[in-house]
């Protein structure tokens, strides 16, 4: 997400579901997943998001939802109002209830209305233009609705295909206001104008994806080539565990919603 205005910083999260090990996968093999651990990883990912200045309000476990903690999927929270989502994959759209009664305290809801299907983890907000990934998850029914709800607010929406990886932020996050990290393999970098770009190295393709917060770059210790190409550029780069919830096909922007209150 962009920089947000002055104001308190609020990241919604949720606890990590005993169900997860039942995780919906597209592009990976099924691998065990250590609850345990996972819980103490998420713990640690939420302490990083204090330290960083957010107030984390943080969501029970949803049992039966094996997704569950990716709660980046359910909404896209802009300043008007916030979008709740309608999860591709239909083992995860009971996810949203719960969110929005969270985002009901902040903003004025809106809804994607069947037929149209929309993962949060699919948009990226780059000042005023949402780029929208059409993928598995995430379909052109939701981006013709945003197309037509977010123009006259001052909003551009600019479709891009993603291919071989779950969501666009698999592929591409914004790491300052005119930069993107991008792995080129998963996302056409002629899909973004104007801005410039920071590629992953070739041996760390699941690398694209980073949470920033003002000039730090929550990110996952799994790619420490790509991590000291972000140090390079001028960002402070705070490296996580995250090994679980990568088994589950998730990044470390799927774990929380950031919004300005």
């Amino acid at each position: 997400m962009p920089e947000p205005p002055d104001g308190v910083r609020i990241a919604v999260t949720r606890q990590v579901s005993p169900a997860m090990e039942r995780c919906e996968l597209t592009h990976l093999q099924r691998a065990p997943i250590d609850i345990g651990r996972a819980r103490k990883q998420h713990h640690a990912y939420e302490q990083a998001l204090r330290a960083l200045g957010c107030r984390v309000e943080t969501l029970p476990e949803e049992p039966e939802l094996p997704d569950s903690v990716f709660v980046e999927d359910t909404a896209i929270v802009l300043d008007e109002f916030a979008v709740i989502t309608r999860p591709g994959a239909e083992s995860r759209r009971a996810e949203t209830s719960s969110v929005a009664g969270v985002l009901a305290r902040y903003r004025k809801l809106v809804r994607i209305e069947p037929p149209g299907t929309l993962d949060g983890g699919d948009v990226l907000r780059v000042d005023r233009t949402l780029y929208i990934g059409v993928s598995s998850r995430s379909n052109r029914g939701a981006l013709e609705q945003l197309s037509a709800l977010l123009p006259p607010l001052g909003y551009r929406v600019q479709p891009v295909a993603v291919h071989g990886c779950l969501h666009l932020k698999s592929a591409v996050t914004r790491i300052s206001d005119d930069t993107l990290l991008i792995n080129p393999q998963w996302a056409d970098r002629k899909s973004f104008a104007g801005v410039h770009f920071i590629e992953v190295d070739a041996a760390e393709p699941f690398g694209a994806n980073a949470v920033m917060i003002g000039n730090c770059a929550i990110y996952p210790a799994s790619h420490p080539r790509t991590a000291e190409r972000l140090r390079r550029y001028g960002i402070r780069v705070h490296t996580l565990d995250m090994s679980e919830t990568e088994k589950a096909e998730g990044g470390v922007t799927c774990c929380s919603l950031l919004f300005s209150e």
